[in-house]
């Protein structure tokens, strides 16, 4: 069948029978084959671009320098005035430096884009009259799908059957509180935020069930409509504020030597076109153009050895904050702990054993058909009584305001309401409680000694739950108003041990600088507890009680000295996280909740689990393939050898390129002709970048991995301005080594020049990327390759026909043993200036 239009102007008037008529669709769900049809006639399910029209404006956005655009219609009017040969060379050195950049840039996306797949979301659908969970960008409308709490809302839907549905639509009606919803009819005109039949596209599902008809996709949808009309970008890192004020920098850096180089050039009567395409060579020698696909490389790079670390980067930028990271905050569930909740006991409110309590547990997380999780499945494979006494008749769903399950079942005529959840939240809705003899009493005077029994467990560091039941009506639904007068039966306890390493792994992370903080909803008795185990000596712990009551500046003293976050309620979690970022820390949060979302955008770097729900792997910047942290420490380590690396071309390529410049502005005040042709610095520039684009396989020191890195401008203008003037003084001894001592004309001199040039650059390389000696840290295998095959290239060069083309002739061989006398002294130089240099700062 073909589908009809997808109504319009909306779909929460219709009936269901009427939405299915229109989609030519039905409760079953479509089959693979109308399926597969509907998905090529409406597109993927996604509000991104498509990645062919990308590709080309990734290779476009090569040339959107204003200077490389400057520098292709200079080379092109002199063409005009008949120097095609020189027009040709500078469009050719362009065009390679351009691809390059593409080629490299485009690997990265790529690779990217791959890793990505690995934790692409997913959702449940009705196809062929079964449910299966196929990726959410196959959706398509005419499906049925199949929502539970944590899910993402794959398209615009119809509800056809919901039960207890709560939606967090907060993106569309900026209501943050959850949205209740259910199936019916509303009118056409009824405004968004009012269409409780519709769930959108984007939002999720906080409690609750629902079967929905998905009417539409991609950007058909609201979210669609809402990012088409905005610019979605996410906030900006650390990183890329760097990068951009570093770039600004530069900007104004060149614009005055163009300006003053041009000028001086005019005035001393040097031909027009020849000075001004030698000011725009300058500027494009000083720009370190391969930046943006260095940086990359790297990230991306970085991003691949992550995921063999089992860990997969879903936004590059986030690397940086990644190796940056000095505190990390996280729940203990499966990370500090084993993850494997196992049932200890279950317990009558004497604190004795009892089988009845461990029934109507059972009853309870067995009979549930919400979300999943571990507390129930302990319980269940704890229970082997007698299972076929109960059928379920309904429930009401767990949620992070009530902190309880409750289902009604009936067992044989009898109708019974079983409730499990945390003990305060169960208590305050009974009024008797179940002796251990059976009897019915008030529960006033057990209260005291429920709350003791249940210190008692705690203390031992089990997870405690209280659990009731009342008879239930025969008649009529049973609501959350019917959640009170209950009898309390006793306690659930449960034990989660720590992981075997994991004293071991908090050690390493201190080492590597990063604090740990564990946030958690258990009470502080239980975290108290598993600190012990874990070497925590003398935990310092904050409860959510506490914290409310306290304001931001307090807070903001207490947080740092922290060690666990008890009892905290699920919105403070962001809260904690925004006082840790305001004192000044980069704060790494784990989470894998439904209610860790928020958090999760709040950190500095998000960090979730392939296992979690949808809602927090969406939020994630970074998703772990195992729930280790020692792969989050694996992941630290590779984010710091990727910003490290990403440095290493900074500081190579600004002081490198500074000096040269510097050098070159200085000579053409005396120099009765140009030090360089435009061609040739365009050449150096292309030469001297290429083995940096080998930065990203580099080995990175131990120094560089032992603390988190930060972004800091001041040091690299420091660096550049020192390491700069030092290269220029050695240029200004090769100038008088060229003029004074081998009275060298204008082709010898720009052939001499170039040589030391793009050799002191690229073996100065060896001396800058590294903080220790550099005889004492050797480069990685692809960098020393690129290095040596471009020192041959350039020894070579003057000797081939090649050199005609750019204006370069042969070099007497005295030359050669002045030359490399002026470098060795240049790597002693600098390898004494860097120790100085690093020296000062550390004392800073």
């Amino acid at each position: 069948m073909e589908p009809k239009t997808a109504p319009e102007p909306g779909f929460w008037h219709l009936s269901k029978e009427d939405a299915f008529s229109k989609l030519s669709c039905s409760q079953k769900g479509l089959d693979n084959t109308e399926a597969a049809q509907r998905l090529k006639t409406y597109g993927p399910n996604t509000i991104k671009n498509n990645a062919r029209s990308s590709a080309l404006l990734l290779f476009l956005s090569q040339f959107k320098s204003p200077v490389t655009l400057l520098l292709i219609i200079a080379a092109l009017l002199s063409a005009a005035l008949g120097d095609v040969t020189d027009t040709i060379i500078i469009l050719v050195i362009v065009l390679i430096s351009s691809l390059l950049g593409f080629w490299q840039e485009k690997g990265a996306a790529d690779a990217v884009r791959e890793l990505l797949k690995m934790v692409q979301l997913h959702c449940t659908v009705m196809r062929n009259g079964t449910s299966k969970e196929i990726p959410s960008e196959d959706v398509v409308p005419g499906d049925i799908i199949v929502l539970s709490a944590g899910d993402i809302i794959p398209g615009d839907s119809l509800i056809i059957e919901s039960q207890e549905l709560f939606v967090d639509e907060a993106a569309f009606t900026g209501e943050t509180y959850p949205v209740e919803k259910e199936s019916c009819v509303l009118p056409i005109d009824t405004p968004l935020a009012k269409r409780k039949n519709s769930l959108f596209m984007g939002a999720h599902v906080i409690s609750g069930k629902a079967t929905a008809l998905v009417i539409k996709t991609g950007k058909d949808t609201e979210f669609g409509k809402i990012s088409s009309g905005l610019q979605l970008r996410a906030p900006e890192t650390d990183f890329e504020k760097g990068i951009r004020k570093f770039g600004y920098m530069l900007m104004e850096i060149t614009l005055i030597l163009v300006i003053i180089i041009f000028a001086v050039n005019v005035y001393l009567h040097k031909p027009v076109l020849d000075s001004f395409l030698f000011s725009l060579a300058l500027a494009v020698g000083l720009t370190p153009q391969l930046l943006p696909a260095i940086i990359s490389v790297n990230l991306s790079t970085g991003a691949r050895r992550m995921a063999k670390q089992q860990v997969i980067v879903k936004r590059l930028s986030s690397i940086e904050n990644f190796g940056s990271m000095n505190i990390l905050c996280s729940d203990k569930t499966g990370t500090i702990t084993q993850g494997k909740v196992t049932l200890k006991d279950t317990l009558d409110i004497d604190g004795n054993h009892s089988d009845k309590v461990l029934q109507y547990a059972w009853v309870n997380a067995s009979m549930q058909r919400g979300f999943q999780n571990p507390i129930d499945e302990a319980i269940c494979s704890g229970y082997k009584g007698s299972k076929d006494e109960f059928t379920i008749q309904s429930e009401i769903p767990y949620d992070f305001i009530r902190k309880r399950l409750t289902v009604v079942v009936k067992n044989g005529k009898s109708k019974l309401a079983i409730t499990k959840g945390a003990l305060n939240s169960v208590l305050s809705i009974c009024d008797r409680v179940e002796t251990s003899g059976g009897q019915i009493a008030a529960i006033e005077n057990s209260r005291t000694s429920i709350l003791q029994q249940y210190q008692q467990l705690s203390d031992k560091g089990f997870r405690t739950l209280g659990i009731a039941f009342k008879p239930a009506a025969e008649a009529g639904d049973f609501t959350r108003d019917d959640e009170k007068g209950m009898i309390f039966l006793g306690f659930i306890a449960l034990f989660d041990p720590p992981k075997p390493n994991v004293i071991a792994t908090i050690q390493q992370l201190n080492e590597y600088g990063v604090q740990l903080k564990i946030i958690t909803g258990d009470n502080a008795l239980v975290a108290k507890s598993l600190a012990l185990q874990i070497g925590v000596k003398a935990p310092k712990i904050l409860t959510g009680a506490e914290m409310q009551k306290m304001s931001n500046a307090a807070l903001m003293h207490l947080a740092p000295l922290t060690d666990i976050f008890a009892e905290v309620e699920p919105n403070q979690k962001e809260r904690i996280i925004a006082v840790l970022k305001k004192a000044g820390h980069v704060i790494g949060f784990m989470g894998d909740g439904i209610n860790d979302a928020p958090a999760l955008h709040a950190a500095d770097v998000g960090i979730s689990v392939d296992t979690a729900v949808d809602v927090a792997k969406e939020a994630a910047d970074i998703v772990l393939l195992s729930r280790d942290l020692d792969v989050l420490v694996k992941g630290i380590i590779e984010g710091r050898k990727t910003f490290t690396n990403t440095m290493k071309y900074i500081f190579m390529a600004t002081s490198a390129n500074f000096g040269n410049m510097f050098s070159m502005a200085g000579a053409s005040l005396f120099l009765p002709f140009l030090p360089l042709l435009p061609k040739q610095i365009l050449l150096t520039n292309l030469l001297t970048d290429f083995p940096e684009m080998a930065i990203a396989t580099d080995r990175v020191d131990e120094i560089n991995i032992k603390s988190p890195q930060r972004w800091d401008l001041g040091f690299i203008r420091r660096f550049m301005i020192i390491f700069g003037l030092l290269s220029s003084v050695f240029d200004y001894l090769t100038f008088g080594v060229l003029l004074l001592l081998l009275h060298t004309k204008e082709k010898e001199f720009q052939t001499g020049w170039f040589v030391e040039s793009v050799i002191s650059a690229i073996l100065i390389v060896l001396v800058v990327r590294t903080r220790l000696p550099f005889f004492k840290s050797l480069p990685g295998k692809y960098l020393s390759i690129a290095t040596i095959v471009i020192l041959l290239f350039v020894l070579f060069l003057p000797l081939t026909p090649m050199a005609a083309w750019f204006g370069f002739v042969s070099l007497p061989l005295s030359y050669y043993g002045w030359m490399l006398l002026i470098i060795l002294c240049y790597m002693i130089s600098a390898e004494i200036a860097k120790q100085f240099f690093y020296r000062k700062m550390n004392n800073h």
